[in-house]
């Protein structure tokens, strides 16, 4: 049996509030490094691994304009390397630094910590069935983005949010 139009509505209302939810969370505190959205680019970034800016900007659903500035920052801060294009002397190819994966390590280390505490009164078993709930959900999303991309524009599905690391 397929799921109702009410219980699927009720999922992408309830998945909204969540991802807004969890955002304020895990970036309420003042012992950021970093800004959240460059948080974002950064982890990103990593799971993505060595790639052109381009490239990242789809994974990111920004324009390449847009992700110049936070990239030019994350640069300045030492946090991500750029070198030329062996393919395309013209273009530039970006990775996470040494320093990079420090903050990035440090960041998620501190936001599992404090999810941690505002979970003290669930159960292991209740957090490991919303993490297989999530994790899944993740996958579907994950497919079908992958499924209703065009031909000429594929490339390897990545997770959404990651949302089996975020905590670790």
């Amino acid at each position: 049996m397929s799921v109702q139009p009410e219980t699927a509505q009720a999922l992408v209302d309830t998945v909204f509030l969540f991802g807004r939810s969890l955002r304020a969370v895990v970036t309420a505190s003042a012992e950021n490094v970093l800004p959240p959205a460059l948080v974002s680019v950064l982890f990103m970034l990593a799971v993505r691994g060595e790639c052109r800016q381009n490239e990242l900007a789809a994974d990111l659903c920004v324009s390449q304009s847009s992700l110049s500035r936070q990239m030019s920052d994350l640069v300045d801060a030492g946090y991500v390397e750029r070198s030329p294009d062996p393919a395309d002397k013209r273009a530039f190819r970006i990775r996470v630094s040494e320093a990079g994966h420090e903050v990035l390590e440090e960041t998620k280390q501190r936001r599992a910590a404090r999810l941690r505490s505002m979970l003290e009164d669930w159960s292991q078993e209740e957090a490991a069935a919303a993490l297989s709930s999530l994790k899944r959900l993740n996958e579907t999303f994950s497919a079908t983005i992958h499924r209703e991309a065009s031909p000429a524009s594929l490339r390897p599905a990545l997770p959404i949010a990651g949302v089996e690391t975020i905590g670790r």
